[in-house]
């Protein structure tokens, strides 16, 4: 019986060697070793440009899904002048690492009035009905009950870094999030409160 496991433990090696695999320790079996498919990366936020057609916002749907980090967008349009104060401190937040700790977070704005994301009908299919808006999307999912439409809550610093760590601890996995913007589901559907 031993000498059919040193036989065994010999071809494993020699499978090994001649695949380019690092040759195990004398002392530790193949079947022992443990082997990664990717190297661990620290997570980073990710800021991606303006969304302004139905093909960059699924492009960066599927690169958070796969990343398995949460897609934060920022609904805005041309005329609001909320979004002009609200945009920068967001971004602003995220470049500086809110969230990374947390598994890191992708970020967009969405021009809701951009004619190709209006002809789409992408804002009646995330029920986005204020704007400014943040909604996030995890695991190509929109996260309806997290979404935040209150301009106050928008411009304040510190409950939109309390947000984005909620957010960024969902690393794909749907459940969890952040405080809402409502307290039952009509209110957090249409953002009032």
């Amino acid at each position: 019986m031993q000498f059919l496991s040193s036989r065994l433990a010999h071809a494993e090696r020699r499978l090994l060697r001649a695949k380019f695999i690092v040759n195990p320790p004398a002392n530790q079996s193949v079947s022992r070793l443990r082997f990664s498919t990717s190297r661990q990366v620290r997570a980073s936020n990710q800021v991606y440009a303006c969304v302004r057609n139905l093909d960059q916002f699924h492009t960066y749907q599927l690169l958070s899904s796969s990343s398995r980090t949460p897609l934060l967008t920022l609904w805005t349009t041309s005329w609001c002048s909320t979004c002009r104060i609200v945009e920068p401190l967001i971004k602003e937040l995220i470049e500086s690492g809110v969230g990374e700790a947390e598994g890191g977070v992708g970020y967009c704005t969405v021009e809701f009035d951009s004619p190709d994301v209006m002809s789409a009908g992408l804002g009646l299919t995330y029920m986005i009905n204020s704007i400014p808006t943040l909604l996030s999307f995890d695991a190509g999912e929109a996260q309806i009950q997290t979404k935040v439409s209150d301009g106050k809550k928008l411009a304040d610093r510190r409950f939109l870094e309390e947000w984005i760590k909620n957010e960024a601890k969902r690393q794909g996995n749907r459940g969890g999030g952040g405080p809402s913007g409502g307290s039952n589901l009509l209110s957090s559907i249409f953002g009032t409160k």
